[in-house]
């Protein structure tokens, strides 16, 4: 699953993008373009060619560090990382090593700071499509939780709509085509519009169908936590794979008596499993109820292997 190409939308505040813009250059040995467009975008070319980007974004809420104190700032502290396109295995490295570059040089987040992750598309059908629809739908409840979506974001990566999981799984659309339909159903406006409405979800599929053909996962607060980050990655790219690979997927919820049991064996399950991947487990399961280990709780294991 970690071959599969992706690339990660980080927002930030606290330092200029002049500022980031250096501070990404001196990680990557990388040369530095203005393009005085509308974002203010500062292109970093890399010695491999490939391009990072620090723009403007007008989402965030701009804020900066004097004295100790966090203070409103002008729109030049509003900062979005955007990566090229990235595979783990070579990149995940040297993505961890910028956001900790950016951390120690006084960037920091906000609640109206997100990650983007957009996953290609390539190897996506309808079936596929569907089983991603259905996975994040079944699943939604939890990653809420385990992933804190601060409520001040909650415009911007909305639940999967139950209309439109109900409307596909009853339709079984045969071609992309009509799966598009249907998820621009109940929406006003030009599809071919960047900004168009049905892309503020936690799965965003309006990339999908129109512009960079990606499948855009846009739940995840935004994190300068190296650690944090990587999670977020194998976890979208994990996803990813479920809805590749397995041959039909439920968008029933599971009952969950136990948050962080059910969180760990899911991740297990889509495979994040072993040591190498036991801070993303912790990670991403820090914030729910429960015990990891024991679905009942040890005590109630412990007496039920005695009876």
């Amino acid at each position: 699953m970690f071959k599969e190409k992706f690339g990660i939308e980080i927002e930030f505040t606290g330092m200029t993008r002049n500022k980031a813009s250096k501070v990404v250059a001196e990680v990557i040995n990388g040369s530095i373009t203005e393009t005085r467009d509308y974002y203010d975008t500062k292109e970093i070319k890399a010695l491999d060619g490939r391009k990072w980007k620090v723009m403007y974004d007008g989402s965030l809420r701009c804020q900066t560090k004097r004295n100790g104190e966090i203070i409103s700032a002008g729109r030049d502290y509003s900062c979005e990382l955007v990566s090229p396109i990235l595979t783990y295995n070579e990149d995940i490295e040297t993505l961890q090593e910028i956001v900790r570059a950016l951390r120690k040089s006084g960037a920091f987040t906000n609640a109206s700071c997100g990650i983007h992750i957009h996953l290609d598309g390539a190897d996506h059908d309808v079936r596929t499509i569907r089983n991603f629809i259905n996975i994040i739908a079944s699943k939604n409840d939890l990653l809420y939780k385990a992933l804190e979506i601060k409520q001040e974001r909650m415009r911007f990566c909305k639940k999967m709509d139950e209309h439109l999981v109900t409307n596909i799984n009853k339709k079984h659309p045969k071609t992309l085509a009509q799966l598009a339909d249907i998820w621009y159903q109940g929406y006003y406006g030009s599809r071919n519009t960047h900004y168009h409405d049905s892309r503020y979800h936690f799965l965003n599929l309006h990339s999908f169908f129109t512009g960079n053909h990606t499948v855009e996962l846009r739940g995840f607060n935004s994190e300068l936590h190296a650690g944090k980050v990587r999670s977020y990655v194998c976890l979208a790219l994990a996803l990813n794979h479920q809805a590749l690979t397995q041959k039909c997927a439920s968008s029933k919820k599971p009952q969950v008596e136990n948050e962080k049991f059910a969180m760990r064996t899911y991740l297990n399950r889509i495979g994040m499993i072993g040591e190498e991947f036991k801070n993303c487990r912790v990670h991403l399961t820090n914030a729910l109820n429960g015990c990891s280990a024991w679905r009942f709780g040890r005590n109630e294991a412990t007496l039920g292997g005695a009876r």
